[in-house]
């Protein structure tokens, strides 16, 4: 009787109180008074940017895994020279190897003209031997912090392609949030506790860590700020999703470009399509990565058999990360759904328990569909048993993905 009494009670809770109660066993805070706003492309991402760079008084925090070496990049940095001759603080990090495999990657004559401009800059893990030591645990993340007041996640690095598109690909469709409020503290946290780490200062202080006094009505939601640190925090984020899933009642919407989950996300995933939860899943036609497309089509088409909605977007190449659950809140961030985000990497995302921003998403979503080709069972006949077998043997190596 007792047991019966928890699971109904369980049941009657909404998904939302569900996922909040887990952070907070977690220890992971659930800040209040919190405003945010979707940057939906990246010339919205970059124009709010650059705007609140222009704005700053006291410092500016970026950590990305890389900086193209192209127009944005270049933008960035002379505006930041600007700002530091006017005092300002800047700090910069970026991925050694997300550098390395970029096609345009900074090189050292740029550093050190940046570096002479007052500008901190550092790599986080430069190669050194043996190198394969190297090849793990990467820093993915996209954030940046302006006077600790205002702060931004999400999946687009620094790079013209996020606007322009790329000649093979398309447009590149992403997504990026700006927050204000009291969740900013905790992507301050993030960026200091890998700087001091990285460059062995002690940079720290109420300076960093203002009060926010200019608080409006529109400062209602609810945020949590889930990173993943290797060692640190390992499983936070990949427990989130998998819990986020399992305690959605009607419908989840996740929009990922490199779609190979973990065991556990998928497993949570097959339980929601036979509990009767809508699932609707979209991923690229296309892909800046080879085999993982192939691998993400076996993995659908098996969720499709299910009874999942899979929608194949080609408008471009979809790089967002975002999942809807319930109506009622959603995820934003740098994770991708694959080994590599959640068993390796350093991953920032939020969890936004808010219907206005989760709508917002829902509907951009719903847009994107007019953009894309329903998975279906005689459309995955068409496809070649080559790309089938291929798809099967990816599978294999997803844990490496």
């Amino acid at each position: 009787m007792l047991l019966a009494t928890v699971s109904l009670n369980t049941c009657a809770q909404r998904s939302d109180s569900v996922v909040i109660n887990f952070l907070k066993d977690l220890y992971i805070p659930i800040t209040k008074e919190n405003h945010s706003k979707l940057l939906k492309s990246g010339k919205e991402k970059f124009i709010d940017l650059f705007s609140e760079v222009r704005k700053a008084k006291h410092h500016i925090h970026l950590e990305y895994f890389n900086f193209r070496n192209d127009s944005i990049a270049n933008a960035l940095f002379d505006l930041l020279s600007i700002k530091a001759s006017e005092g300002v603080e800047v700090r910069i990090l970026f991925d050694a190897f997300g550098n390395w495999s970029n096609d345009r990657p900074l090189k050292k004559k740029q550093l050190d003209s940046i570096r002479q401009n007052g500008i901190e800059i550092y790599k986080f893990d430069p190669f050194k031997f043996p190198y394969i030591n190297h090849a793990f645990h990467r820093d993915h993340r996209k954030i940046a912090i302006i006077d600790g007041k205002t702060g931004y996640l999400g999946g687009m690095n620094i790079a013209d392609y996020y606007i322009k598109g790329l000649p093979k690909i398309g447009a590149w469709r992403d997504m990026h949030i700006r927050i204000e409020g009291n969740a900013v503290k905790y992507i301050q946290d993030i960026f200091l506790k890998t700087w001091n780490k990285v460059t062995k200062q002690d940079i720290n202080g109420k300076i960093y860590y203002p009060d926010i006094d200019e608080k409006t009505d529109d400062f209602n939601e609810k945020i949590a700020i889930v990173d993943r640190a290797p060692n640190e925090t390992p499983e936070e984020l990949r427990r989130t999703y998998a819990r986020s899933i399992r305690a959605a009642q009607k419908s989840i919407q996740i929009v990922n470009p490199y779609f190979v989950p973990t065991h556990s996300i998928r497993e949570a995933l097959k339980e929601a399509i036979d509990r009767g939860v809508k699932v609707e899943i979209m991923i690229s036609s296309k892909s800046d990565i080879p085999f993982t497309p192939e691998a993400s089509f076996y993995l659908v088409h098996k969720l499709m058999e299910r009874g999942a909605k899979i929608y194949l977007f080609n408008g471009g190449f979809h790089h967002s990360k975002t999942m809807m659950i319930d109506s009622l809140f959603c995820t934003v961030g740098s994770a991708n759904l694959n080994s590599r985000s959640l068993r390796y990497d350093y991953e920032t995302n939020a969890f936004i328990f808010d219907k206005r921003t989760t709508k917002e998403l829902s509907d951009i979503f719903e847009a994107d569909k007019n953009s894309s080709t329903l998975l279906t069972p005689q459309r995955w006949k068409q496809r070649s048993k080559w790309k089938k077998v291929v798809g099967w043997f990816a599978n294999i190596f997803t844990p490496f993905i």
